[in-house]
């Protein structure tokens, strides 16, 4: 790369350290290099000076300096128990990408105490050129099922539009507390982070507080058990941190197994709920760079597996059976 670029900050790169958006959109650039560049000023974000632990917010823009093309892709040392453990959870690959089945309680990316993660060991899945996949998009470490992963930096450009331009979409189940009102709908609004005794969340607020970004999505009631849980199918319209979460905490009926958003006081469960956030990225379809669509489901994770049985939710016979672009 020879000249200067300036690239956007995309919405599933909300929140993301400096360091990290550069090991994933430019691997080739080492650490020690990167740590030059932004002392010299030369790394810049919106124009301002910048930190390697400068957390990045959806829409800003990074300036990225000429990078030696002689700084090319370290060789990466494989962990063949890492290997194996990515190709069992693959759903679908081809020449470009991977969908994996994240399990839930696996990070996608490390931070602070977290040394396994899922993009430290796609380290272990090195194309033919010793380059190492890159996250297309994430996923919170409690929720699982389908993550894309680019092979290439060509195909991480690529499907990182995708996503950026919301042709991906997406569907989620989620397993919740009390019963939407009404059945189905559209949730609107402005989220912004704060913090914390614990690190930071995401509230709603009002439009025009600082670092407040508009989110949305569609839910629909698949199916209840009694006045006191549903099963409830999402479809993010924006991607932002935690969204759904919080827009289900939002309508009410938060999501069960939420540490951090269920916000029932005094709640009694019921017997035979497995234990953890019962949230799972169910479905995802996407135009491949060859023009046909891709659509792949992720089964059930054993934990909502669990619970399904216990509240009678029968997954096969009300699956999603039209074409996610259609509305909620």
């Amino acid at each position: 790369m020879s000249a200067v670029q300036q690239r956007q900050v995309s919405s599933d790169e909300d929140g993301m350290r400096l360091d990290r958006w550069f090991a994933q959109n430019f691997p080739q650039l080492g650490f020690g290099r990167l740590q030059k560049l932004i002392r010299n000023g030369e790394v810049r974000v919106d124009k301002g000076r910048v930190q390697t632990s400068t957390r990045l917010a959806a829409g800003q823009t990074v300036r990225i300096p000429p990078i030696d093309d002689a700084e090319t892709v370290k060789p990466v040392r494989v962990n063949s128990g890492d290997a194996q453990f990515l190709r069992d959870i693959i759903l679908y690959e081809d020449e470009d990408i991977y969908v994996f089945n994240k399990p839930h309680g696996l990070a996608v990316q490390g931070g602070s105490g977290t040394f396994r993660h899922l993009d430290g060991m796609l380290k272990s899945l090195p194309n033919k050129i010793g380059e190492a996949p890159r996250l297309v998009h994430r996923l919170d470490r409690d929720t699982s099922g389908c993550l894309v992963v680019a092979k290439t930096q060509s195909a991480a450009s690529h499907f990182g539009e995708v996503f950026r331009s919301r042709s991906a979409r997406k569907i989620y189940w989620a397993v919740v507390a009390g019963n939407p009102n009404p059945r189905q709908g559209e949730i609107s609004c402005f989220l912004a982070k704060q913090a914390t005794t614990d690190g930071e969340q995401m509230v709603v607020v009002k439009n025009g507080t600082p670092g407040a970004q508009h989110s949305m999505s569609y839910y629909s009631t698949t199916d209840t058990a009694s006045r006191r849980f549903a099963w409830v199918t999402l479809k993010p319209v924006t991607g932002r941190t935690h969204q759904l979460r919080v827009h289900m905490a939002q309508l009410g009926t938060p999501i069960i197994g939420d540490p951090r958003y269920f916000n029932i006081e005094n709640w009694q469960g019921a017997p035979g709920l497995g234990e953890g956030l019962q949230l799972h990225a169910r479905r995802i379809a996407l135009p491949l760079r060859n023009g046909k669509r891709l659509d792949v489901s992720a089964p059930l994770p054993p934990h909502m597996r669990e619970s399904f049985d216990a509240l009678g939710f029968d997954p096969d016979r009300f699956d999603v059976s039209k074409d996610p672009e259609d509305g909620a």
